[in-house]
């Protein structure tokens, strides 16, 4: 079994205007460096468009009509201040989602390793009813919840590293004993949530926030201490990673300074939770990541890591 990569040219076509940072060029710089010969056994399928049912296992349906409707038939749409919508939009948006469950089928039945999930827009910021920082549906929150519909998983996880805290993902999970969201991210930072005490109604919120300037060894030690020790004791059947490489030092929309060999680190010690006891399963999606140079090589660390490279 291989790494699964799934992606799609429709994500390309959700266009946000001129100067923001969440641009189609990001997707571009993933197929690029992924082209390189030591990725030449990757597994790749094209992201499917996700059933507007299984949108709705984290959205309310008059939401998901909602954001539907908003799509333009030409220029742009902005739903709040960094969120904006263009006519291929909705499509990009439903493939983002349709490539994460695609993936939990693929990992769930076997016929895939893990798999990394190439696709924008971003979700983790997408809250059960409202659109933001942009995000339009929550894809992560989406690919658990539908392992568990679907598949019959007991307890799902969602690790996110993304540099700004998946307050949606929080949201979402917030009163489900089932479902594991961790998170490590810059505070103070967009969107404000993410404080320590920020632990659900049944303690299945792990939120340990680096304060701006930390490097490597901080976040590291906030997986050592806080994240993965509270992984292991939830023992979930399927990890789910938010991959965001924002928090890298290039990055223009944050202030953290990880490198590369930090995002192969976290890579490889969420692999041996996953291999303890969910039978290897990773499904990661792409969040953040806005510098394309630091965005490219820090997938390429990313999916090195999940062939166990």
């Amino acid at each position: 079994m291989s790494t699964l990569v799934l992606s799609h040219p429709a994500c390309l076509d959700h266009h946000t205007g001129a100067g923001h940072p969440e641009r189609p060029e990001r997707l571009r710089a993933i197929e690029q460096v992924l082209e390189d010969e030591k990725f030449q056994s990757l597994a790749r399928e094209p992201a499917p468009l996700a059933p507007l049912e299984v949108v709705a296992l984290c959205h309310p349906m008059r939401y998901i009509e909602a954001i539907r409707n908003a799509a333009p038939e030409s220029g742009l749409i902005h739903l709040d201040a960094d969120t904006a919508m263009s006519r291929g939009s909705l499509e990009a948006a439903l493939r983002a989602v349709g490539g994460g469950i695609r993936a939990v089928d693929e990992v769930m039945e076997g016929k895939a390793a893990n798999a990394f999930v190439a696709v924008r827009p971003p979700g983790h910021h997408a809250e059960t009813a409202r659109p933001m920082g942009f995000c339009l549906f929550n894809n992560a929150a989406i690919a658990a919840r539908y392992a568990q519909k679907k598949h019959g998983v007991e307890r799902a996880a969602v690790v996110d590293f993304d540099v700004h805290h998946g307050n949606g993902t929080q949201d979402i999970f917030w009163s489900d004993s089932t479902a594991m969201y961790c998170s490590t991210h810059q505070m103070p930072l967009f969107p404000g949530t993410g404080a320590r005490d920020e632990r659900g109604e049944f303690d299945t919120i792990v939120n340990a926030p680096l304060s701006p300037g930390d490097g490597g060894d901080a976040f590291r030690e906030a997986f050592e201490t806080a994240i993965l020790p509270r992984l292991r004791e939830f023992k979930p059947d399927i990890l789910i990673l938010s991959a965001g490489f924002d928090a890298h030092a290039r990055d223009p929309l944050a202030n953290l300074r990880l490198v590369e060999e930090d995002f192969a680190w976290v890579t490889r010690k969420l692999m041996e939770v996953a291999d303890a006891c969910a039978g290897g399963r990773i499904v990661s999606l792409l969040e953040g990541g806005y510098d394309l140079q630091g965005l490219s090589r820090s997938v390429a660390a990313h999916v090195t890591s999940l062939m166990r490279g």
